[in-house]
């Protein structure tokens, strides 16, 4: 008899009401067993696998589709279909059943003890997965690779020191994530909440949200098929970023301290952390503001060089102060000499790029990944670049590769994925011999790190990192570093390293900025033209009271550092523009801060008699060419002849700057408002091919509504 001929045997027939005592007892079975089950299936979790715990979950996906009355039936006849009826009709009574839970309210103690569930013996523990895999691994039937140098897994062994090995992958590791079990209805907060009541009540533990070993394979997160709406698919962080505290450039008598030196800065990385801020609706720490970065970051139109022997052009021009009444601005440009294509030398790049779990971000890895490729386009055929990678440990992912094999530099730069910590030293030791490997003395030599935090492995004292830079930069190997996120942001450590590594530091926000350092600005970024350039202006005591230095804090030398040739400073590479500011008092001006000393040094007597006593200051720059390590100089003399109302660009610059000293708390600025940025910004804001002035415009809008701290 099939089961057709038994419902119709059976139909109109009235089943007997099941007994009380049977249904505690069916319902006591089924209950021990869905807990027998969970709890051996938490012991498996502890020390299981991703894959493990996927099938395990498919397991209980098809446990729970053969206990429906349907199925039931099919396979036991009616004596199924009977059992299945009694046990609905028990959870419908008591108002309990649930489809993640099975039974919830308080029910009989078992009367029947259930023999313990056949369970399979938990697999040995997955090893740590790499943070960084690569397509195209053998699949599973096939032995796992050995942990060593050839291959990604050795170099996830937290801490280990493995800068003398390189990754020359055979066959890329599979980077798709594992698939899901088979589709379930998210169940509702609710349900969660006695989900996890029910299993900690059993003495089980929680399954895990995320794990740095296994984050790079899922792409940032582990989900959990029952809770999965409630993980977070990407590293988050806030409040970590670190800038160097400054305090802004006092007001100095001219009397006592007439010479103001410091190194120039063509870093831009101040300028696109304050925009990400704004954007976001938040005003920027106030060290994260480098006020001579706001206004470096924007190109000038000053006049150009002739030669490279002398690699830069000064323009000096004196304007009235918009925001102190009487005082004046002295403004000193520098237009750095503009390499054609045929005088550009061959680069020889290595990319140390940051793969740790915290940069699984949007704004992180994948925006790394599309700014380096858009450098590589502007590189040329013989020109060469090697990948260097570091998290829990540092590998070479790429060897020199010309850029004629484009595709090779681009798969390897396809493959990254993030996880685990930040073994940043280990991967600068390692970058670093690999361009000494492949020197070019005829080449540009430079090392590119990309990162978004600090190194919490290996060598994290600044001071050692730093002596570690200057010792390599004596070789010939120049360091550039880009900083991408926020909330994570060591910013002081990019500086220390980019200073003294004779590169730029600069802060990748978005694709756009991307494309203006790696693209538009890349000759500047890639190609040095003077270092160790140095400027040192001395005040006249008989035409200047007082003068202050806007910007360049972080920057400042002492004023035997300007002839010694051993001290470092910083870099022009070819046709960047440098801005200085200072703001003088001239003498018998009324609004002075500082005081005449009472007793005033025979040395400021013998100034005001000088044959240059109508000059306002005298101005040395010095500089070495990139390959030699003796300075030349030139001077200028800042006379009265160079006042007027300035260009346009030095209009433009004096709105950023007066803007940089709002932002820092508007000290020396009276009652200068952004409505006033404004309206000057406004009037000079000349030509703008690329939009960065419109873009300033509108930062400065944001500003007037910004908070002072991010709103939860």
């Amino acid at each position: 008899m099939d089961e057709r001929q038994l419902k119709e045997l059976m139909a109109g027939t009235e089943s007997a009401p099941p007994r009380d005592a049977a249904r505690e007892r069916a319902i006591s079975q089924a209950m021990n067993a869905f807990d027998a089950v969970q709890q051996e299936k938490q012991k498996k979790f502890q020390g299981s696998g991703l894959l493990g715990r996927l099938k395990d979950r498919l397991t209980d996906f098809k446990r729970r589709r053969s206990m429906t009355p349907r199925t039931l039936t099919q396979k036991y006849g009616f004596a199924g279909m009977a059992t299945a009826t009694a046990v609905l009709l028990a959870m419908v009574t008591y108002n309990t059943f649930d489809p993640y839970l099975g039974a919830e309210k308080s029910l009989p103690e078992p009367i029947v003890e259930t023999p313990k569930a056949e369970t399979k013996q938990a697999p040995a523990a997955e090893a740590q997965t790499p943070s960084i895999v690569f397509r195209g691994s053998p699949r599973k039937s096939e032995p796992k690779a050995k942990s060593d140098s050839s291959n990604i897994s050795g170099l996830r062994r937290a801490g280990e020191d493995i800068t003398a090995k390189t990754y020359q992958p055979p066959q890329a590791v599979v980077t798709t994530p594992r698939a899901a079990p088979p589709a379930m209805v998210a169940p509702s907060p609710a349900v969660r909440q006695r989900l996890s009541q029910r299993l900690e009540g059993k003495g089980a533990v929680k399954l895990p949200e995320a794990t740095s070993g296994i984050r790079g394979l899922m792409g940032g997160s582990v989900v959990n098929p029952l809770l999965r709406d409630s993980v977070p698919n990407q590293y988050e962080t806030s409040g970590r970023d670190q800038f160097e505290n400054a305090d802004q450039n006092p007001i100095n008598l001219v009397a006592e301290n007439p010479v103001s030196t410091f190194s120039v800065d063509v870093d831009t990385a101040a300028y696109s952390f304050m925009r990400r801020m704004l954007n976001r609706g938040v005003l920027p720490q106030k060290n994260a503001v480098r006020i001579e970065e706001l206004i470096n970051y924007f190109p000038y139109a000053y006049p150009k060089p002739a030669t490279r022997e002398r690699p830069f052009q000064s323009t000096v021009t004196v304007t009235p102060s918009p925001w102190k009444k009487g005082n004046k601005l002295i403004h000193i440009g520098i237009k750095g000499y503009d390499l054609h294509p045929v005088e550009k030398p061959r680069s020889n790049l290595v990319f140390l790029l940051d793969v740790s779990g915290s940069m699984n971000a949007t704004d992180k890895l994948p925006l790394l990944v599309n700014s380096m490729k858009l450098l590589l386009d502007t590189l040329r055929d013989d020109d060469t670049v090697a990948i260097v990678v570091y998290a829990g440990a540092a590998g070479t992912v790429l060897e020199p590769t010309k850029v004629s094999e484009k595709h090779k530099i681009l798969a390897a730069l396809d493959q990254l994925r993030a996880g685990g910590s930040t073994a940043g030293a280990a991967g600068v030791r390692q970058a670093y011999a690999l361009a000494e490997r492949q020197f070019d003395k005829e080449a540009v030599n430079r090392v590119i790190l990309a990162t978004d935090g600090d190194f919490n492995i290996g060598i994290t004292n600044r001071e050692e990192l730093k002596g570690f830079i200057e010792r390599k930069r004596k070789t010939g190997i120049f360091l550039s570093v880009l900083g991408f996120g926020q909330g994570n942001l060591n910013d002081h450590l990019m500086q220390t390293l980019a200073q003294n590594g004779n590169g730029v530091a600069a802060h990748i926000d978005t694709l756009s900025e991307a494309r203006k350092v790696l693209v538009e600005e890349s000759s500047s970024t890639l190609f040095p033209i003077a270092k160790d350039v140095k400027i040192q202006v001395e005040f006249n005591p008989k035409s200047v009271a007082e003068y202050r230095l806007i910007g360049y804090e972080t920057r400042a030398l002492k004023r035997e550092d300007f002839h010694n040739d051993k001290v470092d400073a910083g870099d022009i590479g070819a046709g960047h523009t440098v801005t200085a500011i200072y703001e003088i008092t001239p003498v018998g001006g009324t609004n002075r801060l500082l005081e005449d000393s009472r007793y005033k040094s025979d040395e400021s007597a013998a100034a005001s008699n000088s044959p240059h006593s109508d000059e306002y200051a005298f101005l040395k720059i010095r500089y070495k060419l990139p390959k030699s390590e003796k300075s030349n100089s030139f001077t200028t003399a800042i006379i009265p002849a160079d006042e007027g109302t300035g260009s346009s660009e030095v209009q433009w610059a004096t709105a950023v700057a007066g803007f940089g000293q709002i932002l820092k708390g508007g000290k020396y600025t009276g009652s200068f408002s952004y409505d006033d940025v404004l309206a000057l910004a406004k009037t000079a804001k000349g030509e703008d091919e690329f939009g960065y002035r419109a873009e300033f415009l509108n930062l400065v809008r944001l500003a007037r509504t910004a908070s002072a701290m991010p709103r939860k």
